[in-house]
Order: structure tokens, then sequence, then C-alpha cells
């Protein structure tokens, strides 16, 4: 009976992990609320592997739904598509420089000092603020395109993002709106910025993928090249971090793990490959008739709420 609870306790923070992860809403603000309520009865040194080695699962959703994308080796690819491929995996290496290179060695001070309610909190809401702001700019300029091709164009702008589907105006607007409408647009400059974004999620709260689709986007990408080169971005970066875990683990507990704990790490690893494909798939449809602004204001919400969860029960215990 206590394996069953674990085993649904692992199913649950896989479900929060596969979702929290993909949407710019921030996993940890998220993990530490489920934290509150939903505490698995594991060794502190597991949890923290748990916590790290299910987002393999995560990853391996990006790899199963874009596989032949970035697969330089498919026999279905020409010899200019597989060189695009090598080009893609480049940038994606060069997006990965400054976290390796900064990010690796800061992680430990943030995590002592900034990991806390109160940051995660702030930075749900100033991140938050920042997507409807960024937003609200790109309708500015897409009412103002819009507007530029004539009134019946213009109408119904403030609803949703440009059209981009065939038939329409979709590739105009976004030529003109984005200087990089798709992933494989990206150069090394581009890539680069964008990989000194993602180093902002070295503080808590702020969201891997939030930080790095606002530097897209700040970047001239469009929102499904941001969005995208953020999954691919994550690969090198999430799988390397569950390993240097894992190894850590083993040189500070070993090999050994009860029966309990290798039924809660496979159920969180497959419950966030599953939920991650569900995310990634809903995102990018989401994101072609819709902007970021949803996601803005749910993480002012998770903030408000978490500051004041944690507000009342510092005052409870004053």
């Amino acid at each position: 009976m206590d394996m069953f609870i674990e085993i649904l306790k692992a199913f649950f923070i896989g479900v929060v992990e596969g979702i929290t992860e993909w949407l710019p809403i921030s996993s940890t603000g998220h993990m530490i609320l489920v934290d509150e309520f939903v505490k698995l009865n594991v060794s502190p040194e597991f949890l923290e592997l748990f916590l790290v080695v299910i987002q393999l699962g995560a990853i391996m959703a990006v790899l199963i739904l874009y596989f032949h994308k970035l697969n330089p080796f498919s026999p279905r690819k020409t010899a200019p598509e597989k060189r695009g491929t090598w080009r893609l995996w480049g940038m994606v290496a060069i997006g990965c420089i400054p976290a390796a290179a900064i990010g690796l060695t800061l992680d430990d001070f943030f995590n002592e000092y900034f990991y806390n309610a109160w940051t995660v909190a702030v930075a749900l809401i100033v991140y938050g603020v920042v997507f409807i702001l960024l937003e609200r700019r790109n309708r500015k300029r897409e009412a103002a395109w819009l507007a530029s091709r004539g009134p019946r164009a213009s109408r119904g702008a403030h609803a949703r993002p440009l059209p981009v589907g065939p038939g329409d105006d979709g590739d105009d607007a976004e030529a003109a709106l984005f200087r990089v409408r798709t992933v494989d647009e990206i150069d090394w400059k581009t890539a680069l910025k964008i990989g000194c974004f993602q180093m902002l999620a070295i503080i808590p709260g702020t969201s891997r993928s939030g930080s790095t689709i606002i530097g897209g986007m700040l970047c001239g990408c469009s929102r499904t090249a941001a969005a995208e080169f953020t999954f691919f971005l994550a690969i090198p970066v999430m799988f390397g971090w569950g390993v240097l875990k894992l190894i850590k683990y083993i040189l500070a507990v070993g090999l050994a793990m009860t029966a309990t704990e290798i039924a809660v790490l496979v159920v969180g690893i497959v419950t966030a490959f599953v939920v991650s494909v569900i995310s990634i798939k809903f995102l990018m449809g989401y994101i072609k008739k819709n902007d970021f602004t949803a996601f803005g204001v749910y993480r002012i919400i998770v903030g408000i709420v978490v500051l004041a969860y944690f507000g009342v029960k510092v005052l409870l215990a004053a």
C-alpha cells in the first residue's frame, strides 16, 4: 500500500513536470507548491535525483516528436537537408555555450541563496509582465501592418496573431514582423543571444522555456521559431544536467535503490514523457492562433498565489 501511494505521488509530480517544463510558466514555481502538499517518502539524496532525472522523460518527448527534423542521418533527407540539420545542431551547440560556461558554475550558488518561495514568486510575476508587454508590442506591430494592407485586413487584428496558413497573408506578415520565421533560419549570433537569455533561468521561477522564448522573440524570431529552438536547446542542457546529478548520486550513495525508489523513478520518467508529448503538441498548436499573453497572466496569478500562501504561512508561524 505504501509503495502504491508513493507511485501515485510520482505520477502526479510527473504530470506537473511534463506540463510546466515546456509551457513558459516555471516548473520550479509549481514544484515548490507541489512539495508543500505532495511529499515523496524517500531520502533527500534520492529526491534531488528524482526531480532532475524525470526531466529525461521530458527530453525524450522532444527527441521523439522531432526525430526526423533532428536526425542528420535520415535516408529521407537530401544532402542539403542533412547539412541543414547539422547546421541546426551547430546553432544549438552555440546556444548552450553561455549555460555551460556560466550557468553550471553559478547553479549551486543560486540554489543556495535564491531557491525560495519569495524569489520564485517575484520571478513569476516579473516575467509574466514581460510576456504581456512583449505581446502587446507585437499586437501593435501586427495591427499597424494589417492597417497598411487595407481596412479588411485590419479587422480583428487585436484578437489573435497574424495568420500563417496557405492562401492568406501569413508569409508576408511574418516576413514583415519577424526577421527569423523558422528555426532553420536562426544564425549563430541569434543562437548565442538566446543562449544568454537561457542563463536567466538560473534564477528560480524564471522558467527556462520562458526566458528563451522571450529572448528569441526579442531577437526577431517568430513564436514558432522561438518555441522550437527552446525545445532543442533543452536537449543537451537537461540531458547533461540529469547525467551529472546521476553521477553525483552514485558517488554519494551508490547504485543501491529500494524497490519503491525504482518504481517511483520509472513512473515519474514515463509520466513526464507522455505528458510532455501532449504539452508540446498543445503549445505548438496554440501559438499558431494565439500569443503568449495568457501564459503571462497565468504566471502573475501563480506568483500572487505563492506570495499569499507562504506569506500567510510565515504569519501563522510567527
